[in-house]
């Protein structure tokens, strides 16, 4: 049986203890009824991870001792996915936790001429990603960016990137089969809001060296078709 895996914002390697946050604490001993001698797993977000015993069962401020710590290298291909903020913040919570567990590597909200703008809460959106990267035993936390405007996004610059962009436009597209992926340490892909991006803005990714793509012979909801890209740029 899998041991209990928790989340820490850093990890010393050279302290031999760790203090547990209260909210972690918490769940450990009033939740999971843990006691001293209990093993548990710990992971940063950043590789680490790291089998601890609890020595002290304390609800506010749980004390473990480290037993290991192994480091964890990050996958060799960088996915990122770029995908508009949508009306129904639920769902994209939803895409959020999908993409952790798919392994996917940054997020970037998107605010386009035609998304809704809402109020975006980022702690609650990190702390979405943390329970998905727990629950799907990993040790690598995806960067979440806070949102950018879609031109911002077509100046940044991504080494040795495959760039490509899904729309609902009768343009020339390609299927994903078309592309050679493994060349590549990096592959984004723009996601549109509900209402698509607009002719512009699709021209002016198209500029910045974006390819159309194809994610299927239906119409997808945003949330559907990032987790749908995210899915097929991590197995390709």
């Amino acid at each position: 049986m899998a041991l209990p895996f928790f989340y820490i914002d850093q990890f010393d390697a050279a302290s031999p203890e760790i203090e547990l946050q209260e909210d972690t604490s918490k769940h450990i001993v009033q939740v999971l009824r843990m006691r001293e001698g209990d093993a548990l797993n710990l992971t940063d977000g950043k590789g680490s991870l790291i089998r601890a015993v609890i020595v002290a069962a304390h609800k506010k401020n749980c004390l473990v001792k480290v037993l290991s710590a192994v480091y964890q290298q990050p996958a060799a291909t960088k996915v990122i996915v770029a995908v508009s903020l949508v009306k129904n913040a639920s769902r994209f919570e939803w895409f959020l936790e999908k993409a952790t567990e798919l392994g996917v590597t940054e997020v970037i909200p998107l605010i386009c001429e035609r998304t809704e703008r809402q109020h975006f809460r980022y702690d609650r959106m990190r702390g979405i990603l943390v329970s998905a990267m727990l629950q799907s035993q990993q040790t690598w936390l995806p960067v979440l960016q806070e949102p950018v405007n879609f031109e911002s996004l077509q100046k940044r610059k991504f080494e040795n990137a495959l760039q490509l962009i899904a729309h609902c436009e009768e343009t020339d597209k390609k299927p994903f089969s078309g592309f050679h992926t493994e060349h590549y340490s990096t592959r984004i892909i723009l996601i549109g809001p509900e209402g698509d991006f607009t002719p512009e803005e699709i021209e002016g990714a198209v500029a910045a060296g974006y390819q159309p793509v194809m994610l299927g012979e239906t119409r997808l909801r945003t949330e559907t078709a990032a987790v749908v890209a995210a899915a097929l740029l991590k197995i390709r």
